[in-house]
């Protein structure tokens, strides 16, 4: 790049400029010119797209010269605000950029140059009442100052702002705007708009692209909450601090009144004012008042909040990001997800219950320099225009089109994934018109994203929480379909979501109590009654496989199987959940799986089969039932297929584990497989 070859055009950007010109912009300037002048990115592409909006490499390099020329003689250097008054008070005028705040003090506004480090400039209030936004937090703006004292003064505060202009893109038009985009493929469009935000999708998988876009939903979903815990260097809070002018990112702790307003109602809170309210580091909260962390639960389930009298509401969206210390596979098995949090929200499992959606960071890449992009994308401007013009549209109903949800969703699980949907489809889809197969791929990530809350939540023990096996049905067919969290794992090895026909969960335990968690996989291939053990299946447990296949091909004609067992081969595997290598003898569970494969039923979710069995068919009791039931109600089981002769054992089986797992008992193979295999 640097020898000054130009990125090579392609299709992509031929589209979106023929399409949108003088909307977007080639992203390699403004890293260019970024990094030279520490502005935000939405105030460096207002300038280029003034002056660099072309496809013309001849207009663009006098539009960047225009561009630096402005920065350099306009601009305000923090360092330089001496040089910048002066320069103010030599020519008597002269225009800048800079952010600007207003404050009122007494019955007087004054504004603040923040670069221009003075207080106190003179601000005409019809601008304060225009920009609510000057109060709270600032505005960029370029501004036209004059220098003037006058007698009364003495000199004092001698700067006046005669003009002010946000920079903020003027009209948008959002007919237009989706008009247009029926023109793009999905694809297309997802790489326009993950280039927008300055990556390269060419790097990325399409869940990557998806999971950047998800950063993008609380500018184009009013009252959406999100939180993204992840490694140090993933731009967590970049599109927050640098994509929209419209959005507060705060650092460390901050005040009930900042937030949502002062008890007069005479100065508006942030939630009030700015589409989205970002909290970065979010470790750093530790040492905010309890109270912020109470109003804020209010305001995140349901858009309000109590100020003295007044019920108050606000449609800011709440972001939360916070740097995980750990890798992603120890926090999954040592603890939950949360950890990072402070923990005055960490420790409050209804403000947690809140949060829509979970953002997986650690899938998130460091930003390296390839990942960014040389490629055109809009301006950034013209996108948080136009998803914050979205945010008056309502797509929480879609998906009911083609889907319904399963039962483990309750009222406040649906409402974040109908959040989540509606705000991917703003973004995606903002004219409407989306297929069943891109619907149920953005319906997957935002179950994905409310189970991964949900989980953690159940794993800090609260029994309301525990029915996370998250679906969906499809209406037309009525088929459903389960969605998992990818990091899953942990304590829960024991899976609530239907295994395939052929799997079931076992456990065996030794003299001294130690327990060995197994779970067996039959599977079912065309050959001539043959069983085929995977390597690893020794000793005891492969002798117990073998006595079961010998039953099995004895009763073939009584079990209603032998067209199907003589055309098969069983293949045989066993996974050492626990990897402690317990001798287990695991006979039952072997006859259940293959039964169940043979017939392509499953058994039942969250099922653990005890029990061995002879050549002719006896049940052999397990020496213990406490440990095994113990570990197994740990580690995620609902039920449990036991041998009668072990009933006089559950007597001695703890009141916590009978209620949380059910018992099945039985008396021979057949009756337990029967017991367990849905509708055979």
């Amino acid at each position: 790049m640097s020898n000054g070859t130009l990125p090579a055009r392609d299709a992509l950007d031929n589209k979106a400029n023929q399409l949108f010109a003088g909307k977007v912009v080639r992203k390699d300037l403004v890293r260019k010119v970024k990094v030279g002048a520490n502005v935000p990115v939405f105030v460096l592409e207002f300038l280029l797209g003034k002056y660099c909006a072309s496809s013309d490499e001849v207009a663009i390099q006098m539009g960047l010269q225009v561009v630096n020329d402005t920065l350099a003689n306009n601009y305000i250097r923090p360092d330089e605000s001496a040089k910048a008054q002066s320069k103010v008070k030599e020519s008597g005028k002269y225009s800048f950029i800079d952010k600007v705040k207003v404050r009122l003090v007494d019955s007087d506004y004054w504004a603040e140059g923040v670069n221009f480090n003075n207080k106190f400039l003179h601000i005409p209030s019809q601008y304060v009442r225009d920009y609510e936004r000057l109060l709270m937090g600032g505005v960029w703006a370029q501004v036209d100052m004059r220098f003037e004292t006058d007698e009364e003064s003495k000199g004092k505060n001698p700067f006046w702002i005669d003009k002010l202009v946000p920079i903020q893109i003027a009209t948008f038009d959002l007919d237009e705007y989706r008009n247009v985009r029926k023109q793009f493929t999905t694809d297309e469009w997802l790489d326009l708009i993950v280039r927008s935000m300055g990556y390269e999708p060419g790097e990325m998988s399409r869940r990557l692209k998806l999971l950047f876009l998800v950063r993008l939903i609380p500018l184009t979903e009013r009252n959406y909450n999100l939180v993204e815990l992840g490694p140090r260097g993933t731009g967590k809070s970049y599109v927050v601090q640098e994509v929209s002018p419209y959005t507060a990112l705060l650092t460390g702790g901050t005040t009930v009144a900042n937030l949502f307003g002062h008890m007069s109602g005479r100065q508006k809170g942030m939630v009030q004012i700015w589409d989205v309210v970002g909290f970065d580091e979010v470790a750093d909260l530790q040492k905010m008042p309890k109270e912020v962390i109470t109003t804020m639960k209010t305001y995140c389930e349901s858009g309000t909040f109590q100020r003295g009298q007044e019920a108050v509401a606000g449609d800011a969206s709440i972001a939360m990001f916070g740097n995980t210390n750990q890798p992603i596979d120890v926090m999954v098995q040592t603890g939950h997800l949360f950890a990072p949090m402070p923990d005055t929200i960490r420790d409050d499992m209804a403000f947690i219950d809140r949060l829509h959606f979970y953002l997986p960071g650690w899938e998130i890449p460091q930003m390296r320099n390839e990942l960014f992009t040389d490629h055109y994308g809009f301006v950034v401007d013209y996108l948080a225009e136009a998803l914050r013009d979205m945010r008056k549209h309502n797509f929480t109903e879609i998906i009911d089109r083609f889907f319904s949800m399963g039962a483990h969703l309750n009222a406040r699980d649906r409402k974040a994934v109908r959040k989540t949907a509606s705000g991917l489809v703003k973004i995606l889809f903002p004219h409407g018109d989306v297929t069943q197969e891109e619907l149920a791929e953005i319906l997957e990530l935002a179950l994905e994203g409310r189970r991964r809350v949900k989980e953690q939540l159940k794993k800090m023990g609260s029994f309301e929480y525990y029915q996370t096996s998250f679906s969906y049905t499809l209406q037309d067919t009525g088929e459903e379909r389960f969605v998992g969290v990818p990091e899953q794992g942990g304590r829960d090895l024991i899976s609530a979501d239907p295994l395939s026909p052929g799997s079931v969960y076992t456990a065996g335990v030794t003299s001294d109590g130690t327990v060995g968690l197994y779970r067996l996989e039959v599977s079912v291939s065309s050959g001539t009654a043959k069983l085929r053990l995977a390597g690893g299946i020794s000793g005891a447990m492969k002798e117990s496989v073998q006595r079961a296949f010998s039953y099995v091909q004895a009763k073939k004609v009584e079990l209603g199987i032998t067209r199907d067992l003589e055309t098969s081969d069983l293949h045989v595997e066993v996974i050492d959940l626990l990897g402690n290598r317990v001798e287990a003898e695991i006979g039952v569970a072997f006859f259940v799986a293959a039964y169940s494969a043979l017939r392509k039923v499953p058994v039942s979710p969250a099922l653990l089969v005890l029990g061995d069995m002879s050549v002719q068919g006896n049940i052999k009791p397990l020496r213990s039932l406490t440990e095994p039931l113990q570990v197994a109600k740990d580690n995620g089981a609902k039920r449990s297929l036991i041998p009668i002769e072990n009933k006089r054992n559950f007597l001695d089986v703890s009141a916590d584990i009978m209620e949380h797992v059910d018992p099945i008992f039985y008396g021979d193979p057949k009756t337990a497989a029967m017991k367990v295999l849905g509708n055979v």
